[in-house]
């Protein structure tokens, strides 16, 4: 059973808060998906739906969808059952940050080179383990990935100037 920030002795963002946001965040995605596709059309051509028919009735269903799961919330009253701590919210993001940096490092490093820099990070911080074990892990990981995806499954997969250096 969840337990309130009061209760808990805890703070932080209450599930209603939470949820009202989320409800903000997504809502404002339809609008744009709806204002998308009515400014290349939603009626129906010679050939069939334009382009924007399809994007603008599913942004519309997304939108009551929002609007039917906020209104309740915003009905009752109170502040809600305590979703996470300031602390725990925290640890989410200590593993979100690094996360978000080696996605927007693939593009530019390769899939191989950003998985061994991110594998030795969590392993060194949140793992705890030394230089060698960390490092020997982050090579051996991405090596062990390219030969299953590039050379067993021929599946090619982002690579940087290093695999190009190699010839891949």
């Amino acid at each position: 059973m969840s337990k309130t920030a009061k209760e808990t002795g805890g703070t932080g963002p209450s599930h209603r808060s939470v949820e009202v946001g989320v409800a903000a965040v997504i809502a404002l995605l339809a609008l744009i998906g709806i204002y998308g596709g009515l400014k290349v059309g939603i009626g129906w051509a010679d050939d069939g739906p334009r382009a924007g028919f399809f994007p603008f009735y599913v942004s519309l269903i997304v939108l009551i969808s929002c609007i039917i799961n906020v209104t309740p919330l915003l009905i009752v009253r109170g502040h809600g059952k305590l979703f996470a701590e300031w602390g725990q919210l925290r640890q989410v993001v200590s593993v979100l940050l690094p996360t978000i940096v080696y996605v927007g490092l693939v593009p530019y490093i390769g899939i191989y080179v950003a998985s061994a820099l991110l594998v030795a990070f969590f392993m060194r911080w949140f793992g705890d383990y030394r230089w060698i074990v960390a490092a020997a892990v982050s090579v051996v990981v991405p090596i062990l990935t390219f030969l299953m995806f590039e050379i067993w499954f021929l599946v090619p997969l982002p690579k940087g100037p290093l695999e190009h250096l190699l010839g891949y």
